[in-house]
């Protein structure tokens, strides 16, 4: 079987290269060459037209200052000014505009690639990944590679053409004059990768205490009820606080760096230096007045790149940063693939175990050990077991929510890894006790896996289900929304609801792990009908301590430790399993 990076191939509609960091942002970015082209065709133009600035300057101060002033050449250079530096603002805005567009298309390519990589990885991703780190990866991450575009590139690229253009320009007044904005660019260059390579593991561990905040106010509020029934509000903020703290110094480190910037420095030198070889050159009569001035203009130009590279830099590597954690999580293997190619046939519901041992992180260490046994098409089974038994553990290795570490799992005689994973689950409905719930109406969230059924087939199923009898006294009806999770409902309806999203996509296998233990003794008569009911003609197991949902079932299989104690009917297990008669007279 291939080893793929995503458990399920969603429709993509990009390619990128994510063999390095630089390379995939390059390739999200040659997507939108005619911005780019736009942007750097701006950038140059911009830098040239900046350059011709001070050659006029330098000329008006002449004219300005002969004894009789020429104002018909003094008009023209005004006009040639205007003209030029009115160009110059429009090239301007093609390179801002074209580095923005570059940046936010790139942002919405790059947040659609990341969420359909992350809808495509397995379960055994998401149960280790923190949902808060995945949610600062997914936005602050992303809006990071957003600015390392723009600002960040649209003003690298600007001031690096601030750089060059002293150099072809200087020599127009004297050849000597070029050695001031060379020996600037050098000790520029030097001091800048000085400033990255300290810059860049900072950068890294910002963005990193910034996933793990993140991460863990995410847990909190996730986990607010207990928090405050436990009353450790002052000690989740102490946490907090401790998780701010980390973020804050590493800020501070950043700024501590920024503050040592060099080029600053050679900037002041370089324009004293500039002007003294200007004025010097002046003395011998080799430059006049004018050029004098002109030349200090153009070395003014240097400016604009040292400041703006003090927080550019900073931006690009910032975004480097971020596109380097967000390619983390996408490029992060998986144990599951798709399978596109497995077997995909009418599934007749056979379930079957050889000699399955089952570990999370693979190690010997198994939270199932040598599981055996097997269930015809059609029959009810029974799960049963104390707490930390493996029951949960052993119904999730059916649909490949996780994979065996040995043995065998097989439907209808085939290996679950052998089935294409969209067909096997598609045939596999399992209702847990901890019910999901969308923010969504309670009509979407029962056709939530089939989105295209019909309101008629919707009302039947819920009717079944016991959904219709409190959904009728709500004043918006089936379009009622839910609060996230479903927190506006009981645990009951949350449990009728998932059972009749359950029973529209029509399983071959219904799998329910303890999906009663919240209802009602009085509704638990009429779900036990509708369970039985759906039962009828599909492969059924339940994890149960229910003795009226037990009775029924074809075949009981008791679990402790990890281990097949028994397997029977009711009345056999009471009679030879002393493990089964313990359970119920706990």
């Amino acid at each position: 079987m291939s080893n793929n990076l995503s458990e399920f191939t969603l429709e993509k509609t990009l390619q990128t290269n994510q063999r390095s960091v630089v390379g995939w942002i390059v390739s999200h970015a040659a997507r939108h060459w005619f911005f780019l082209f736009l942007a750097v065709m701006g950038a140059v133009g911009n830098a040239v037209l900046a350059g011709v600035q001070p050659l006029l300057i330098g000329r008006a101060f002449n004219v300005i200052t002969d004894i009789m002033p020429d104002r018909t050449r003094l008009l023209q250079l005004a006009l040639w000014l205007a003209v030029t530096q009115a160009v110059r603002s429009l090239l301007q805005f093609a390179r801002n505009g074209g580095f923005e567009m570059v940046a936010q298309r790139v942002e919405r390519d790059i947040r659609h690639e990341l969420y359909t990589c992350l809808l495509g990885k397995s379960m055994t991703f998401h149960s280790l990944q923190p949902v808060g780190d995945t949610m600062a990866r997914a936005t602050n991450d992303v809006r990071e590679v957003n600015f390392l575009f723009s600002p960040g590139l649209s003003l690298v690229i600007g001031s690096i053409n601030f750089l060059i253009v002293p150099v072809f320009v200087a020599p127009s007044y004297h050849l000597s004059l070029i050695l001031t904005p060379l020996i600037f660019i050098l000790m520029y260059v030097i001091s800048l990768r000085r400033y990255l390579k300290r810059l860049g593991p900072v950068t890294d561990e910002v963005r990193v205490s910034f996933g793990v905040l993140n991460a863990r106010l995410a847990e909190v509020l996730d986990g607010i009820e207990t928090v405050k029934g436990a009353a450790q509000e002052s000690m989740e903020l102490e946490r907090f606080g401790q998780n701010i703290a980390r973020y804050r110094m590493t800020m501070i480190r950043q700024g501590n760096i920024e503050a040592r910037y060099m080029p600053l420095l050679w900037m002041q030198i370089t324009l004293a230096v500039g002007l003294f070889h200007a004025l010097f050159l002046y003395w011998l009569g080799v430059l006049n007045l004018g050029q004098v001035v002109g030349y200090f203009e153009l070395l003014l130009m240097l400016d604009f790149p040292t400041f703006v590279s003090l927080w550019a830099y900073s931006q690009i590597s910032l975004g480097l940063a971020g596109a380097r954690r967000i390619l983390e999580l996408m490029k992060r293997e998986n144990n599951l693939d798709q399978n596109i190619l497995g077997y995909d046939r009418d599934m007749r519901g056979e379930i079957e175990f050889r000699n399955v041992c089952f570990s999370y992180d693979g190690s010997d260490d198994c939270s199932l050990e040598d599981i055996t046994f097997k269930v015809k098409a059609g029959q009810k089974v029974a799960i049963v077991g104390q707490t930390g038994s493996g029951k949960t553990s052993l119904i999730k290795l059916i649909n490949r929510t996780y994979d065996v570490t040995q043995g065998q799992v097989l439907i209808d005689g085939v290996d679950v890894r052998e089935w294409n994973l969209e067909s096997l689950r598609r045939n596999i409905s399992i209702i847990e006790q901890d019910i999901f719930l969308f923010s969504r109406s309670i009509l979407n969230n029962i056709a939530f896996g089939k989105p295209d059924a019909s309101r008629e087939k919707i009302e039947k199923v819920s009717r079944a289900a016991q959904v219709d009898e409190f959904v009728t006294a709500l004043s918006n009806g089936y379009n009622t929304v839910i609060g996230e999770r479903g927190v506006t409902l009981s645990g009951g309806q949350r449990q009728r609801i998932a059972l009749a999203r359950a029973l529209l996509t029509d399983p071959r296998i219904l799998i329910l792990d303890d999906s009663t233990s919240a209802i009602d003794s009085q509704t638990e008569d009429k779900i036990q009908r509708a369970i039985y009911a759906a039962a009828r003609g599909r492969t059924t197991l339940m994890i149960t301590h229910r003795l009226s949902q037990i009775r029924w079932a074809d075949l009981i299989i008791v679990l402790r430790k990890g281990r097949i104690a028994a397997m029977g009917t009711h009345e056999e297990l009471m009679r030879t399993s002393e493990v089964y008669r313990r359970i119920f007279s706990e």
